[in-house]
This record gives structure tokens, C-alpha cells and sequence, in this order.
């Protein structure tokens, strides 16, 4: 007789019953247990992102294409005059000189057309001293250009061309970007023609390089070499968030290390020079160094950044109204600054802008009204650079 058949079949029921709780109830203590960290797990799903990470597409074609009529090449001309040269017989006559002649350079760069009626930004260091500038267009076609206007302190210049209904990039908004992004390079490099790199923009806000005057590079790793400068830096979207300009190298080949100058930078000093020709800046009339740990304890401020006036400018706007060296201006209408970002924001400024400084004061906090004059056209330098030797910075 089997087992099972010596007792009666409601035993049997109870019996399995009881064993199916006990099974039932481990799987639940132990749904339980993974329960618990549920919550945590859902609170870091949902938690909130500035920007969704996205997919890396099979192909940037369509944003290249989009934008790639807009870049030109740049074919420059400067005449130049060498001194005497020596003569040749100069054994035969001592101290002879063959009198000078005019030669022509040649060089090449990059430019991008910003609007349909032929106006066109590439750095200033691609035009400068040059007496013929030839445009090449994607489509083979050649225009002569004219310089509207330059500036050397951002190294922008604004070149025009007659023509129309011309191809040209849409601008962004480099105040958008952010390390991390991805980025791609069209320029000229080495004659070479229209060619795309791509990367990632490294870094933003990249200043005190001693390349420009006026520095908030956008840092980034698209391959950019000589020939590459004035050319776009646009992101995902085919919109232009930067001009290529420079180089930084150990070699004087490209090493990774890419610097732009941001869009929206770009934009305000193109506006001034298709408006005026030139860039007018506003002027604080003040020296000044970054604030560092040791300058904060010396001082007695209360503070991780800042600018500390080093000298202020006789005549200047901030000498008429109680600023003193050595104070730690802390921020500008409201907003944090330091000393980079203060010079930066002055320089954006139109003559005549009044500003507000909060100030430290050997332990005190004071604000001063100061309304900004003109920066003189010759005036040096108002940042503290740090020095530099290598590795190389150079032009793109």
C-alpha cells in the first residue's frame, strides 16, 4: 500500500497547506527584503537631469552638409618689404647693399559666412596687414572680400563680399555649452580645402592663455591645425557656438588642445564692427590681480574669489570714487565675479554704463556706483597674465 493512503486525505491537505505558507511567506519576506531598496532605486532613476544624455548617431552627414557651404577658405596676400639684402659679390665690395624690393606672402585660413548678403567673421590674424583677400567658396566659386572691420583684442574680423542669397550658418548660443558636448571643426587646414573634424568641447571660460586679449575660450579636442583659424566650431544641432583660433602644442601640430572663441562673443563684436567699424569698449580704470587663499588671509577677507585692485589708473573712473588698492571686488551688479570675469564684463559694456561693486575691505563689505568711460585705443593690458614659456601656444 502506498505511504500516502495510510492517512486520511483532509491530514494530507492540511499538511501541504502549512508547508505552501511557509514557502509563501519566505518569498515574500524575501520580495520584501528587495523592496526595500526599491524606493532608492526609483528616487535615483527619476531623479532630475539638466541635460539627457543621447545616443551617438550612426552619422553627422546631415549637420556637415547643412553647414558645410558656409565655410570658406581665405587666400590672403601681404606685401612685404625685407631690408637690403646683401650682395652676393660681397667680397668684391664691402659694405654693398642691393637695394629692397616689395615680396608677396601668401597665406591661407578659413572663414564662415553669417549672413545671405555676404558678410563673413574669421580672426583677425588671417587678414591682418593683408592687401588682397580671395574668397573660396564649397562650390568653386571665387569672390573678392573687403575688411568691414577688425579687432585685435578677440582676434575677430568681419569681411564682406557682393553677393547674394549666399549659404550661411545659423549662430548659437555659446552660453549653451557645456564640457561634454560634442563638437565638430570646419576649416581650411593647411590649404587643404573644406575638411570636418570631431571631438568634444573640453573645457569653457579658458582664460589667461596670453594669445588674446579679451579670453573665454571654448577649449576642445576636434582636430585643429594651422590653416583651420577663423573657421566654425558647431555643435550637434549645426549651429555655430565658435570660431577657431588656436592651437595650444609642444610640437606645433595639433596635441588635442583647441581653442575657439564663443559665439556669442563673436556676435557682439561683429555687431560693432558692421555697425562702427570698430569695437568701442567700456573702461573701469583699474589694475587688478585674482584673489588667492594667501592674498584673502593677508587681506583679511572673507572670500574664495575675487579681484584685488593692484593699481588704480589716475583719472580713471574708479579713482573718482573711493576704491583703494588692495580692495577684493567680489561682485558686479549682484553677481559673483572674479578678476577674469569682471574685465570680460566691463569690456562687454558700453561707455557710459553705470555698475555696481560689492567690495571687501579688510574685513568690512562696501558697494560703490561707478559709471564706466572709454577704453583708449592704445591702452595696455588690464588683466595680471601669468607668465608662460611651453608648451606652444600658436594660431590655428
Amino acid at each position: 500500500m502506498n505511504r500516502l493512503t495510510r492517512y486520511p486525505i483532509w491530514v494530507v491537505a492540511v499538511i501541504m497547506l502549512g508547508i505552501g505558507s511557509m514557502v509563501g511567506g519566505a518569498l515574500v519576506g524575501g520580495s520584501a527584503i528587495l523592496a526595500g531598496h526599491a524606493p532608492e532605486a526609483v528616487a535615483v532613476a527619476a531623479g532630475p537631469s539638466l541635460r539627457e544624455a543621447a545616443t551617438m548617431p550612426a552619422t553627422f552627414a546631415p549637420v556637415v552638409k547643412s553647414v558645410l557651404p558656409a565655410v570658406v577658405n581665405i587666400s590672403s596676400t601681404k606685401v612685404i618689404r625685407t631690408a637690403g639684402r646683401q650682395d652676393p659679390f660681397g667680397d668684391l665690395f664691402p659694405g654693398f647693399r642691393l637695394p629692397d624690393r616689395p615680396q608677396r606672402q601668401q597665406g591661407e585660413g578659413s572663414g564662415v559666412i553669417i549672413s545671405s548678403d555676404g558678410y563673413i567673421v574669421t580672426n583677425n590674424h588671417v587678414v591682418d596687414g593683408a592687401t588682397e583677400l580671395t574668397v573660396s567658396m564649397l562650390d568653386k566659386r571665387e569672390m573678392r572680400a573687403r575688411v568691414i572691420g577688425k579687432d585685435a583684442k578677440t582676434d575677430i574680423a568681419l569681411l564682406k563680399v557682393d553677393a547674394k542669397n549666399l549659404p550661411y550658418a545659423r549662430l548659437g548660443n555659446s552660453a549653451d555649452v557645456e564640457v561634454g558636448d560634442i563638437a565638430l571643426a570646419i576649416g581650411n587646414p593647411f590649404g587643404l580645402g573644406q575638411t570636418v573634424t570631431m571631438g568634444i568641447i573640453s573645457a569653457t571660460g579658458r582664460g589667461g592663455l596670453g594669445i588674446e586679449d579679451y579670453e573665454d575660450f571654448i577649449q576642445t579636442d576636434a582636430s585643429i591645425n594651422p590653416g583651420n583659424s577663423g573657421g566654425a566650431l558647431v555643435d550637434t544641432k549645426g549651429e555655430m557656438i565658435g570660431i577657431n583660433t588656436a592651437i595650444l602644442s609642444g610640437s606645433g601640430g595639433n596635441q588635442g588642445v583647441g581653442f575657439a572663441v564663443p559665439v556669442d562673443m563673436v556676435r557682439q563684436v561683429t555687431t560693432q564692427l558692421k555697425e562702427k567699424g570698430a569695437v568701442t569698449r567700456a573702461r573701469l580704470g583699474v589694475y587688478f590681480e585674482e584673489l588667492t587663499p594667501e592674498l584673502a588671509s593677508e587681506l583679511r577677507v572673507n572670500a574664495s574669489k575675487g579681484a584685488v585692485v593692484a593699481r588704480i589708473v589716475p583719472d580713471g573712473p574708479a579713482s573718482k570714487t573711493g576704491l583703494r588698492k588692495d580692495d577684493v571686488i567680489v561682485a558686479l551688479n549682484g553677481k559673483e565675479t572674479d578678476g577674469r570675469s569682471l574685465r570680460l564684463a566691463v569690456g562687454s559694456m558700453a561707455p557710459g554704463t553705470t555698475i555696481n561693486l560689492k567690495v571687501l575691505r579688510a574685513g568690512g563689505e562696501r558697494n560703490f556706483s561707478i559709471t564706466l568711460d572709454t577704453m583708449p585705443a592704445d591702452s595696455q593690458r588690464t588683466e595680471q597674465s601669468e607668465p608662460f614659456s611651453s608648451p606652444r601656444r600658436r594660431r590655428g
